[in-house]
């Protein structure tokens, strides 16, 4: 079911299904909570699943300041609303991010994190400077032309030859997303810092998704901190892009499964 909350700064939407252990999905950029909807339906026999619409996507507007700090306040706030204590938190790209932000601000509230094509490390001054045109394409032609050319990209080769029809939603699924939100995505991304030791200091198990055809969180960048949990549980798809949950939608969820599950114990 579709949930509203609006309390002080966090307005917004997420969906909830299931029951059971809650597992919390963040949607990373430019997506809404939809793009989980396969692994809904595979978590949803055993686990609550929330899945937010982040402030500036699907049925949430876009409030100011926009940080990757203040997203992770925002899922926080959703927990409280449902009286949750404790869940595993997992978040795609961006997603991831925030749900680096969450553990490092809620620790306490973490039983596991997932890391789905994400890092924990800042961006690049390569990346920072990669964004910044992207934010000066937008400005100059809006959303639709950046878009067009950055999706076919989170595809592996193998994805865009043989299943070109999800590289066609995803562009639809970007396209839903206005272009201020798109903006203010990327300006947050560009000023988070490295979160290297929360993956250090993090008591709860830490899942690591990761494609090997991934240019976007690039295999070789990931694989380093993988070690540096007490406990990882890692997970590497061949012939796979940025984007598992599609890709290797079923591996994907199952692999979700099971780490949820190992949270439990």
């Amino acid at each position: 079911m579709w949930k509203e909350i609006n309390h002080q700064d966090a307005i917004g939407a997420y969906q909830l299904t299931g029951e059971g252990a809650p597992i919390v999905l963040i949607h990373g950029f430019p997506e809404n909570s939809t793009v989980w909807e396969r692994q809904q339906k595979h978590l949803k026999g055993q686990f609550t699943v929330i899945t937010p619409d982040l402030p500036g996507s699907g049925n949430s507007p876009l409030t100011y300041p926009l940080s990757i700090e203040s997203m992770a306040d925002f899922v926080h706030t959703i927990l409280l609303a449902e009286g949750i204590d404790k869940a595993v938190i997992a978040g795609h790209s961006m997603g991831g991010y925030i749900a680096l932000a969450f553990a490092e601000k809620y620790p306490d509230l973490v039983q596991g994190l997932g890391l789905i094509h994400s890092t924990a490390a800042a961006d690049t001054e390569e990346k920072k400077e990669a964004r910044r045109k992207s934010i000066k394409l937008m400005e100059q032609y809006g959303s639709e032309a950046f878009v067009r050319q950055a999706m076919p990209g989170m595809f592996s080769p193998a994805t865009k030859r043989e299943q070109p029809a999800l590289v066609d939603a995803l562009i639809q699924l970007g396209m839903q997303c206005k272009v201020e939100a798109l903006i203010a995505y990327y300006e947050a991304m560009i000023k988070r810092p490295e979160r290297k030791t929360v993956l250090q200091k993090i008591a709860a198990p830490v899942l690591f998704q990761i494609g090997k055809d991934d240019t976007a969180v690039p295999m070789e960048s990931v694989l380093p901190q993988v070690t540096l949990p007490s406990r990882s549980s890692i997970h590497i798809f061949d012939n796979t892009g940025h984007m598992g949950m599609w890709e290797v939608a079923d591996e994907c969820s199952l692999a979700l499964q099971h780490f949820a599950e190992y949270c439990q114990l």
